[in-house]
């Protein structure tokens, strides 16, 4: 029988080397949260208890139970044009605030997940363009990071099942964006995937080579970092943004110590960060 229980010396050693990895800061008491997400992980690596797991992982003997681990800790599930209002926010004021750029709009979903947030955008925006065919007339460039390789390939493949499918999209977006696939699941449009390119990338690292953006969503992924290492995130995603450039947070989440690059404009509903020039 695997053991499951997590030790305090492991689950403290563990909560040191996530943080060091990848930022997210467990606390205090969150032993059930590494049980429920690594348990699994028991049986593929045939290992039989998880402060074994923890210890091979803490000490780097196995990069590809690294990742899975990483993977596991990583994952969150999401939804379509979660909270609605960024999305109506981007259709209704920030697009038409960009129809006449004389260069491709550049936008940058992090922490992509598994693929809901930069498909809901490039919807979004065939959508304006479908009202206004002669704005954004250089197009418009999605790019989509995530620290999972594993969603990052599920992104790509962009198949979901009716489970995924039925949270927040309505049945005319998935009538128009979306196709059967073969084994009776839903894959998004060829003409949607193109406006995408995902790629895997670590908050916590360098920025260099990801260019310029005019918008960034970053959305309910802050909230899982120290206040330290959020407002570097943020310090270098300002530093990423074109003057005036915008970023959306998370409904709960704000941007506390880094507003020294930042501006509120509050909407109805909701509210975006706008880069000060």
């Amino acid at each position: 029988m695997k053991k499951k229980e997590v030790s305090e010396e492991s689950y403290l050693k563990f909560g040191r080397f996530l943080e060091q990895q990848c930022g997210i800061v467990l606390g205090e008491n969150k032993q059930y949260l590494v049980r429920s997400r690594l348990s699994s992980l028991l049986y593929t690596f045939d290992i039989d208890a998880l402060d074994t797991l923890i210890e091979q992982v803490v000490t780097g003997r196995n990069k590809a139970m690294l990742q899975a681990v990483i993977d596991a800790m990583t994952t969150n599930e999401t939804l379509w044009f979660r909270d609605a209002y960024p999305f109506e926010v981007l259709v209704n004021r920030i697009l038409p605030e960009f129809s006449n750029l004389s260069r491709p709009l550049r936008i940058w979903s992090a922490a992509c997940s598994s693929g809901q947030e930069p498909y809901s955008i490039a919807m979004s925006v065939m959508e304006y363009q479908r009202q206004n065919p002669r704005a954004i007339k250089r197009g418009v460039e999605i790019m989509a990071t995530d620290l999972s390789t594993t969603m990052l390939a599920r992104c790509e493949e962009g198949i979901y099942d009716e489970l995924s499918l039925a949270r927040g999209l309505s049945l005319e977006r998935r009538q128009r964006y979306f196709e059967h696939h073969e084994d009776g699941r839903m894959m998004v449009k060829a003409e949607v995937k193109k406006m995408v390119t995902f790629r895997s990338m670590n908050l916590l690292h360098t920025y260099a080579g990801l260019g310029k953006f005019d918008v960034v969503f970053c959305r309910n992924v802050l909230i899982y970092f120290a206040p330290a290492i959020k407002q570097k995130i943020l310090q270098q995603i300002a530093g990423l943004l074109q003057a005036n450039g915008v970023l959306f947070l998370g409904a709960s989440e704000s941007i506390s110590s880094a507003s020294d690059f930042f501006n509120m404009v509050k909407c109805s509903p909701g509210l975006y960060y706008q880069r000060k020039t």
